[in-house]
């Protein structure tokens, strides 16, 4: 430890020299200068003349945003893929192989740059874009979908309804299931989340995406930066997530299924009953790297101009030269939030493994 101590002791005072020298501005206190740059997606209020730290609160918020859709999306395709592979119909399972070894075996920029380049170039223009009864219009603008009238109070209220709803179902399959009652909650309250926005909406009024001229107005924009990271992220993390639900399966003893069939289960209700939720248990652990990766890997966003923490971190290099400084800004946020998801999947896998057998 004092070794390492009188190491970094060393490189601070060799680096704060070299800065001295050259006449670099160095410490934190530019995060309350001006910004003095746009931002093209927000979450919420910000113009030029915030901050440097309010703008990287809005990359750090994007960034937040397109990793827990990526997420949610990853994990669904990655148990449909994986439970396509095994399958017996050998066409849905070729179907599966194909998903994973095309998508697990390309670089993801490449899948970034082309599933871009296919929102940019193939999709119509605003004033033709692909409408569907005016609940949602995609063209090269982006995705436009209807919304409820009150937004806001529409989104809170779903939240609530989701988290009460799932408490409610983890708690009651909790009694009847030795394993998957979160899983099981969880779907619970996605439903209910669904059903009071829909109610919001058929009560209160929908706003609509419309054609304005030549652009469209109305409803929620998902602009083709955020489509393009969103997906790629997805369908990159879901070919390996896939094949942790294989794995997982095939672990299983496979005396397990023969049991299950022996008392008269389907091979469907085996799956879903017997082998899947003692598959999770295998799963769960490498999983949580998967989710790592994926928030890692969507500081790729650069390359697509998808405005997420690392392109405000440059934009902010290129202004104020503070290299170090903002470089260790990204670093701290992005072990933070790794270290939030290793430890909440940690105590899922705690739950899992202590469950009985």
């Amino acid at each position: 430890m004092l070794v390492i101590a009188a190491v970094l002791i060393g490189l601070t005072q060799n680096i704060a020299a070299n800065l001295a020298a050259r006449q670099i501005r160095s410490g934190f206190g530019f995060l309350n200068d001006p910004a003095g740059f746009n931002i093209g997606e927000l979450l919420f209020d910000y113009s030029a003349r915030e901050s440097y730290l309010r703008a990287f609160a809005v990359g750090m918020a994007n960034t937040l945003r397109v990793s827990i859709a990526g997420i949610v999306l990853a994990s669904a395709l990655g148990v449909a893929v994986g439970l396509m592979r095994l399958t017996r119909h050998a066409l849905v399972a070729n179907l599966g192989s194909a998903y994973v070894e095309v998508f697990r075996n390309t670089p993801l920029l490449i899948q970034l740059l082309a599933i871009y380049l296919l929102a940019t170039e193939l999709l119509p223009e605003s004033s033709s874009a692909l409408s569907l009864d005016g609940v949602a219009l995609l063209s090269k603008q982006g995705l436009q979908i209807a919304v409820p009238d009150s937004g806001t109070y529409a989104l809170l209220a779903a939240l609530m309804a989701g988290l009460l709803v799932g408490a409610i179902a983890f708690m009651a399959a909790r009694r009847w299931l030795s394993v998957g009652a979160g899983l099981f909650g969880m779907v619970g309250g996605c439903a209910a989340a669904l059903a009071a926005w829909l109610l919001f909406g058929a009560i209160g009024g929908w706003s609509r995406p419309e054609l304005d001229g030549f652009l469209i107005s109305g409803g929620a924009s998902l602009t083709p930066e955020f489509l393009a990271l969103w997906l790629g992220l997805s369908l990159f993390t879901s070919a390996s997530i896939s094949e942790l639900v294989r794995a997982g399966a095939l672990a299983v003893p496979v005396g397990q299924s023969h049991a299950a069939l022996a008392l008269g289960l389907t091979r469907g209700q085996a799956m879903a009953g017997v082998i899947f939720p003692q598959a999770l248990r295998l799963a769960i652990p490498p999983l949580a790297s998967q989710y790592m990766n994926l928030i890692k890997n969507s500081s790729l966003a650069v390359a697509i101009g998808y405005p997420d923490l690392v392109s405000i971190a440059n934009t902010s290099i290129n202004q104020n030269g503070q290299a170090l400084e903002v470089i260790v800004i990204i670093m701290a946020v992005y072990l933070s939030l790794n270290l939030v998801v290793a430890v909440a999947m940690a105590a899922v896998n705690a739950r899992v493994t202590r469950a009985p057998r």
